[in-house]
């Protein structure tokens, strides 16, 4: 038998007083989406292990059946590994993401949506102020992940 298996990762919102108290999903045309609910089976399961942060990176691992307590090491290396990046167990990979800050707090998680162009000259502004050798890979959602 085969399965397919939609999961609504960020789907989920906060009920807005000008949409009458309900969610941008809840108003949203998706008779598609509507129409698999009808037919298929859904519900809610927790898929994070009790010591790890709710995330969607630990979650998709264990609906795709792998461990997270087993296999987890970070957010870092699965992006690389989506993007074809081949890695060694000797390298340290970190995902950032370039944000915007105002008044010494976080004002926007992604740095306003800036391109990789953009975002590439700020990774080679860091690498002369950090002095090594910091290998930027850009992803489509523009979010960063560095290999050292």
């Amino acid at each position: 038998m085969k399965y397919i298996i939609l999961i609504g990762d960020g789907m989920s919102d906060y009920p807005i007083s000008e949409l009458k108290n309900k969610t941008p999903l809840e108003v949203a045309n998706k008779p598609n989406i509507d129409e698999l609910t009808r037919k298929g089976k859904a519900g809610q399961l927790n898929t994070v292990p009790n010591n790890f942060e709710p995330g969607s990176d630990v979650a998709n691992m264990s609906i795709f059946g792998y461990n997270p307590q087993k296999y987890y090491t970070g957010r870092g290396p699965l992006e690389a590994g989506s993007m074809g990046i081949e890695t060694s167990e000797e390298e340290v990979i970190f995902r950032c993401n370039l944000i915007t800050e105002k008044n010494g707090k976080i004002d926007d998680f992604n740095a306003g949506h800036i391109t990789s162009k953009e975002a590439a000259i700020l990774i080679n502004d860091l690498n002369k102020e950090f002095l090594k050798k910091i290998q930027s890979l850009i992803n489509l959602e523009m979010e960063n992940s560095i290999l050292e």
